[in-house]
């Protein structure tokens, strides 16, 4: 089914970046691709040459850390890169509730190179964020945060669309703002969402959960998704993981009730996430279940692309660099940025599978 956004046939002003520019940027960026697929060195060009400088942009976007305030007077930061040659569409980025903004450099500097302007927040309590380190006052809140800064940055370029992508926990975020706020986003990309763990969480969990929620919303909980290979197979991937200072070890009672709330208001949220939705599966992830995630997003079918990975675990951003996900997904946002056409992808749910966790494993909260 094909979905014609309403931002299709706009034709932003000119600005200070030429076309041409713009399309010699991505010639540069594809040709370094390649020689980097076939083990080829592009280096030793002269300071000089207007190549090495082409170059060195198209490697590599260099970022900034910004905050912004949101309504009731919290600071978050979130990591800004911004788009090599003319801007085409801005792409917000949602982590997990393990991860943050760090864990994503090399994607989003990929992004930028491409064209898109990037945002990447740490949510609050997460990441760089330190004030209320593992809490939220409810999951609202949190749909707040993400819907202001939305409007905020919207301000500026208008005209640009806005693509919205949630990985693992954040896919639970990412998927209910069209209910919060509609028209919100231009398209939604869920990677390895959190929305069906592959194993709920047990009865005395959500008890002591709940009881300390109302008592003690503040008391502590360790999040049980600590084992770096939940994420990864990537051997210096899982030593990122376990040296990394500013992931998400602890959360309280109140924002693990608030997730499980979440999950209740899904039930009806996601129906309303009528727009061009790609979503992202991987074959060996021991957190997401995929059938049971494909089942959920079957009311959106109209509107779904899905890819799944057979071989690739639940952090895509670890996998290797020539991993084809980011080369589907970008295909599928050009599609969707230039002709306003949702690419379908069709995936049999059946076909699906679910690699179960080991004996005595079982990540509690959904989520990574």
């Amino acid at each position: 089914m094909n979905i014609t956004l309403f931002w299709a046939n706009r034709q932003p002003p000119a600005d200070e970046h030429s076309i041409s520019e713009q399309i010699f940027t991505r010639f540069v960026y594809n040709l370094l691709r390649t020689a980097k697929r076939y083990g080829l060195s592009m280096s030793g060009q002269s300071g000089g040459n207007p190549l090495s400088s082409a170059l060195s942009l198209a490697e590599e976007s260099p970022s900034t850390v910004r905050t912004f305030t949101a309504s009731d007077g919290y600071r978050f930061y979130y990591r800004y890169y911004p788009a090599v040659g003319r801007p085409r569409a801005r792409l917000l980025w949602l982590h997990g509730i393990r991860s943050h903004s760090g864990w994503y450099i090399r994607s989003s500097q990929r992004w930028a190179v491409l064209g898109y302007e990037t945002c990447f927040l740490d949510r609050r309590g997460a990441g760089l964020n330190t004030a209320w380190r593992g809490d939220a006052p409810s999951f609202r809140r949190l749909l707040d945060d993400v819907i202001e800064f939305a409007l905020s940055w919207r301000y500026s370029r208008s005209w640009l669309p806005l693509i919205i992508g949630g990985i693992s926990w954040g896919g639970k975020l990412a998927l209910a703002l069209p209910y919060r706020k509609p028209g919100i986003a231009d398209a939604l990309i869920l990677l390895c969402p959190g929305l069906k763990p592959q194993v709920q969480t047990s009865v005395k969990y959500r008890a002591r959960v709940m009881a300390a929620a109302g008592l003690q919303p503040q008391k502590l909980f360790p999040i049980p998704l600590n084992e770096p290979e939940l994420f990864t197979a990537n051997p210096t991937a899982q030593q990122f993981i376990a040296s990394d200072r500013y992931g998400l070890h602890w959360a309280t009672a109140r924002f693990l009730f608030q997730s499980f709330a979440l999950d209740v208001y899904l039930q009806r949220a996601r129906q309303y996430a009528r727009l061009p939705l790609y979503l992202t599966l991987a074959g060996q992830d021991r957190i997401v279940d995929n059938a049971a995630t494909l089942q959920f997003l079957s009311v959106l079918t109209p509107w779904l692309a899905v890819r799944e990975y057979p071989e690739a675990h639940h952090t895509l951003e670890f996998e290797p660099a020539d991993h084809p996900w980011f080369d589907h997904l970008a295909n599928w946002l050009e599609a969707v940025v230039n002709t306003g056409t949702a690419v379908n992808v069709t995936t049999d749910i059946a076909a699906v599978t679910t690699t179960q966790l080991p004996p005595g494993q079982t990540p509690e909260t959904a989520l990574g």
